[in-house]
């Protein structure tokens, strides 16, 4: 193969990888779009392949422009198209697509609201700024922000409320993993603090696996105070730079700074 083949191929490559970045944003747009439509929801509880007109009836929404949102949701398999009969074509689930589904089980749909919504993404618009200076050691999300996350969360109920989902969502993945991997670390545990526990999703998950424990939810005052009450489980509001409740195991998961607020 000469070089002037090589060129030619890799220039081919090029052109089909800046169209990429020039539309890249486009299949989280549709997502998100997804998402907030409920079109996981809708097409899972219809229990078979959903035509388009019943989709679109459903979710009172245009055809035509829903049709666009679910060629690229078909294309990128989010959902499958299937024969319904000679003339008509569904849309049905995939693992993929259940992801999306609000409130499911494996649900990552408040996760990716959350990193998709205009708080979360205002420092990444910044980011050629924060590479070119020097001697800040402001977070790129308070810069864009004005607060810190902490600070601006307890500003925001609604983002607060998002954001605990989200690690919600990442809490139901990685405790069950937990769970079913190494149940036997559990044992002789009466005890368990959740620390940054947020709405109380792992620390929830925990008891009902293991009854036996005590839970102890801690995060900041105006966390916990929206917390969901359960049985087994104490919400308690702090800060775990000053302290944290004492238990006979602790529970941390996305937390940095860990040591300076154990020590």
């Amino acid at each position: 193969m000469g070089d002037k083949e090589v060129t030619i191929k890799e220039e081919a490559r090029a052109e089909i990888k800046i169209w990429n970045y020039v539309f890249g944003y486009a299949k989280i747009a549709a997502v998100k779009c997804a998402i907030e439509l409920g079109i996981a929801d809708v097409i899972e509880n219809y229990g078979s392949p959903m035509p388009l007109s019943e989709l679109a009836t459903a979710l009172r929404c245009e055809p035509s422009r829903l049709h666009r949102i679910m060629r690229l949701m078909v294309h990128d398999r989010i959902f499958k198209q299937e024969p319904i009969n000679q003339h008509t074509v569904g849309f049905s689930s995939t693992p993929l697509s259940r992801r999306l589904i609000k409130g499911g089980e494996k649900s990552m749909a408040a996760f990716i609201l959350l990193m998709s919504g205009p708080t979360c993404l205002a420092p990444w618009h910044s980011l050629s700024a924060r590479v070119l200076e020097t001697g800040n050691n402001i977070s790129p999300f308070e810069v864009a922000n004005g607060k810190d996350l902490w600070s601006y969360t307890e500003a925001n109920p609604d983002f607060s409320e998002l954001l605990n989902n989200s690690m919600g969502c990442k809490a139901r993945l990685t405790v069950q993993a937990t769970i079913e991997g190494c149940p036997e670390v559990f044992d002789g545990v009466e005890s368990l603090v959740d620390v940054g526990g947020g709405n109380g999703t792992a620390l929830s998950l925990f008891v009902k696996a293991f009854p036996w424990i005590r839970g102890i939810n801690f995060d900041l005052p105006h966390v916990v105070a929206v917390a969901e009450k359960s049985d087994g489980i104490e919400n308690v509001g702090g800060d775990m730079f000053m302290s944290i409740p004492k238990a006979d195991a602790a529970f941390l998961m996305f937390l940095k700074k860990i040591k300076k607020a154990m020590s």
